[in-house]
């Protein structure tokens, strides 16, 4: 018996020392090798990541006129691990943003934990529902502070500013190529809820802030703007084309003045836009220039020292027969100077100035003002146009391209040509 009971004293006191070593290890795993698994999951639960967001920086004219600007607004977002109310949640919610409550309700009742109830919410409209919230004890809808993009001058130069998407990015204009600078960079700050809900401030832990995007200043001005607009929307009437382009530039720098395209858009009503008004023509078009190349044709022949302004053509009285094709005047001329040649816009004229400079040469001084390649315009989707080099020319290229034929320009590139003759000969880039 005695021995017995050492035994049962024996194993008792295994079975415990067993049990206690089971609890220890278990003790172990969890505080030393589960540790960072079992407390990123209680983060998750009550510390999250709330970003930031930089301000985008504003679009100023010339004359620190404002082109675009941002207006606070709160983004209103739900976590689905705190609603505590459901149905009181959809009604009060769906009521004060004007949203469909079935809507609301199957966004609440999806998997995710984040959910995006509703953008750009006024501060007036965001801080009565707060405080209905609160009021009603309702917990798990918290609100975001952002800000929504304002275009105060409307269609106003829609082309060259662009706009954004409802992550701030820019899309066209110089929205887009100025994103980089304009954009900033977003801050972060890592909060921790109690059980309400509410942010715990004490615990606030690491923060970074906001670098907010820099301001940019176009060289437009926006009083030469509006006279732009008026002057293309009274051509518009007069003479009813499908597209129209005018483009205004200080020869001596390159500085765009102004520029303005027909069809066009509000900037501020962008997504009721139809995809040819939101096409900036004056550097995605591609056209034939016509008459007005004659002065690069003219100017080729001068600078060459072919002729002078005062050196006499012969027309050929309105028709000349070259290359087995007949080239016309609108009209008949017989002798005529250079300089009337641009005056009365003569295609024979032209078409002898290029000839007299020759194929290889004609080409290079073509190329020399800007044609076929980009301006470099800091605007997305310039073209570069089109120009053929002369070994794919046709017997009568020579005769039809001084006056504009089988070359493609964009009116941005033919608007700086113009510059250059108007500045004495500096193409600016």
């Amino acid at each position: 018996m005695k021995w017995n009971s050492r035994i049962r004293c024996a194993l008792v006191c295994l079975g415990f020392t067993a049990l206690f070593s089971g609890f220890s290890f278990r003790l172990v795993y969890l505080q030393m090798i589960k540790h960072d698994e079992y407390a990123g999951l209680a983060a998750e639960k009550h510390v999250y990541k709330q970003i930031i967001c930089a301000e985008r920086g504003a679009i100023f004219d010339a004359n620190n006129e404002v082109l675009a600007h941002n207006v606070p607004v709160e983004t209103v977002v739900a976590d689905a691990t705190h609603l505590n109310n459901l149905d009181a949640i959809v009604d009060l919610v769906s009521d004060e943003l004007k949203l469909h409550a079935h809507e609301l309700a199957e966004k609440l009742h999806g998997d995710r934990r984040y959910i995006v109830i509703k953008r750009d919410v006024p501060e007036v409209v965001a801080d009565a529902l707060r405080g209905k919230l609160r009021s009603q004890n309702l917990r798990g809808i918290y609100f975001e502070h952002d800000a929504t993009r304002i275009y105060p001058n409307g269609s106003m130069l829609c082309h060259v500013i662009g706009f954004t998407d409802f992550e701030h990015h820019g899309i066209q204009g110089v929205e887009a190529s100025m994103e980089e600078y304009l954009h900033g960079q977003d801050g972060y700050r890592y909060i921790e809820h109690n059980r309400a809900g509410e942010e715990i401030v004490l615990y606030r832990g690491q923060e970074r802030a906001p670098r907010n995007g820099y301001q940019i200043h176009l060289t437009v001005d926006l009083h030469l703007q509006n006279i732009v607009e008026n002057e293309i929307d009274a051509a518009m009437r007069e003479y009813t084309p499908t597209k129209a382009t005018i483009i205004l530039m200080r020869p001596q720098t390159g500085e765009i003045l102004a520029m303005a395209n027909r069809p066009h858009f509000d900037l501020n009503l962008r997504s009721q836009a139809e995809p040819e008004q939101m096409k900036n023509r004056a550097i995605i078009d591609m056209m034939e220039p016509g008459s007005t190349f004659k002065i690069v044709t003219a100017a080729a022949a001068l600078n060459e020292h072919k002729v002078g302004p005062g050196s006499m053509i012969f027309c050929e009285n309105g028709v000349w027969n070259f290359g087995g094709t007949a080239l016309h005047d609108h009209r008949p001329f017989a002798d005529l100077s250079v300089k009337d040649i641009l005056v009365k816009s003569s295609n024979i004229g032209a078409a002898k100035l290029a000839l007299s400079v020759g194929e290889q040469k004609f080409y290079e001084y073509i190329r020399r003002f800007g044609f076929g390649e980009r301006t470099g315009i800091e605007l997305p989707g310039e073209i570069s146009g089109l120009i053929r080099p002369p070994q794919s020319w046709s017997k009568i290229s020579i005769t039809r391209l001084p006056m504009g034929h089988e070359i493609g320009v964009t009116p941005l590139q033919m608007t700086v040509a113009m510059a250059a003759i108007a500045n004495g000969g500096k193409l600016i880039t």
